[in-house]
């Protein structure tokens, strides 16, 4: 009995119509970010283990993917009669990962390739990434990122400069979002207010969670993370603060005062909202005192977006890290970046219906094909519509009419030429325009000019 073919849950096939789509979301998202001044890297699919493990918290460690070393990679594991637990035995028979997501790596190569790069580096790479996460609607376990990241600089400008870009590209797609702010030194500064200095990364892993689960789950994992009810108590009226951003700010100086990473984050978070107040950006933002992206390695500003039309997770997010290269050898470099989840805008564009209804990678003009005498008439031109740059084929044989105008059909085509006997002897072509239920004869020399002003 043959195989039944599949590929593993959280991944997918993507048909041509799909990845016609697909493109058109890279495309516009690379042409923004090349209009700001961002360069092209790519990294490889796998990073050594060292290089991931202990960057995305203890939830993110579990979610890596680790590759199995190659060859007897059991040889010096011992047992010692005992059974075998994966967490323990995963470092030796697992050496590599795949990478989890492109900011980790990144740094890695900034690091590695520091004397060949010019500071503040500006990158932009868009590769895919792994999360050995569960499946379901919006959430896939390979998956897309488009990055952008400025290291080498510790300007608040470039916060602003990110918040441009997300504006940019999501009016190229017509998607009305909502641009979220905060500050981890904000969310720093709120846990010593509340006594718990330590606590940081407990609270953040805990509040990330609370469009998901709500604020009485959150509670109570902040409860089970060691924090007490005077301190939980402490920290919800601040985290729900009423008002606009301007307000919300006024409101926290007084829980900040006298702690000076909060008084920090509140600068930064004014000179921010300095800069976005005299951009004009067609996106809404606001500070979302709530907002604490689980991702250990932010220590400033941090993003998400969110669609307004559309109820789905975020669609791009992103932050300050102030010393991640550090860790690979290089401290004190700052960087801030921005990714946009190319799958959940597809879903977006999707579920609006607001893909462009011509796609330019698909074939505009197909020319028929009645024999061999027609083929030699109709190649010239077929071979000049490519040059002027129109998507253009002959069908490759001499089939029957309706097996071609049905491959035309189920291809989208827009626009059809028949060349038959009386049409080489008339120098000429019918031209069947197929969205319009019309055709036209129309002469040799002329296609070319009419068919690229009809396109």
């Amino acid at each position: 009995m043959a195989q039944k073919p599949s590929i593993p849950k959280g991944t997918r096939d993507f048909l041509p119509e799909v990845m016609m789509r697909r493109n058109y979301i890279f495309d516009t998202i690379k042409t923004v970010f090349k209009r700001f001044g961002f360069q092209p890297i790519e990294t490889p699919s796998m990073e050594n283990l060292s290089t991931l493990m202990g960057k995305y918290g203890e939830e993110g460690d579990k979610l890596l993917f680790r590759i199995l070393n190659s060859g007897d990679f059991m040889s010096g594991v011992e047992q010692n009669g005992e059974p075998l637990i994966s967490e323990k035995i995963s470092g030796k028979i697992c050496e590599k990962g795949l990478r989890y997501d492109l900011t980790v790596p990144f740094a890695r190569f900034v690091v590695q390739y520091r004397d060949r790069i010019t500071f503040p580096f500006k990158r932009y790479q868009i590769q895919p990434v792994w999360r050995a996460d569960r499946p379901q609607k919006g959430r896939y376990r390979e998956f897309y990122q488009c990055d952008v990241d400025i290291i080498g600089s510790d300007s608040i400008l470039n916060e602003a400069e990110l918040a441009q870009i997300v504006d940019e590209v999501f009016n190229s797609f017509n998607i009305n979002v909502l641009l979220k702010i905060n500050n981890r030194k904000i969310l720093a500064g709120l846990a010593e207010y509340i006594g718990r200095p330590d606590a940081l990364i407990d609270i953040t892993t805990a509040i990330d969670k609370l469009d998901k689960i709500g604020i009485d789950a959150v509670k109570d994992e902040l409860s089970q993370r060691g924090l007490d009810e005077s301190a939980i108590s402490r920290l919800e009226p601040v985290l729900f603060m009423q008002g606009d951003s301007r307000q919300k700010i006024d409101m926290l100086k007084p829980f900040m005062q006298g702690i000076p990473t909060g008084e920090k984050g509140i600068e930064e978070i004014e000179t921010l909202f300095n800069y976005l107040d005299v951009m004009k950006l067609h996106t809404d933002y606001e500070l979302d005192l709530t907002l604490a992206r689980g991702l250990n390695y932010y220590t400033g500003a941090i993003f998400e977006v969110k669609a307004k039309d559309v109820s789905m997770g975020s669609i791009s997010g992103g932050g300050r890290y102030d010393n991640l290269t550090g860790i690979f050898g290089l401290p004190d470099v700052s960087g801030v970046g921005i990714s946009f989840g190319a799958d959940r805008i597809y879903d977006v564009l999707n579920e609006l219906n607001l893909f462009p209804e011509r796609n330019i990678e698909n074939t505009e003009v197909i020319f028929l094909n009645f024999g061999k005498n027609e083929e030699l008439y109709c190649l010239p031109y077929l071979q000049q519509l490519r040059r002027e740059g129109v998507n253009a084929e002959i069908y490759p044989d001499a089939a029957k009419i309706q097996k071609q105008m049905k491959y035309a059909n189920q291809r989208n085509i827009p626009i059809v030429i028949i060349a038959g006997e009386q049409e080489m002897n008339d120098h000429c072509f019918t031209v069947k325009w197929m969205n319009e239920s019309r055709q036209e004869r129309i002469k040799s020399e002329d296609l070319t000019e009419i068919i690229k002003k009809q396109i």
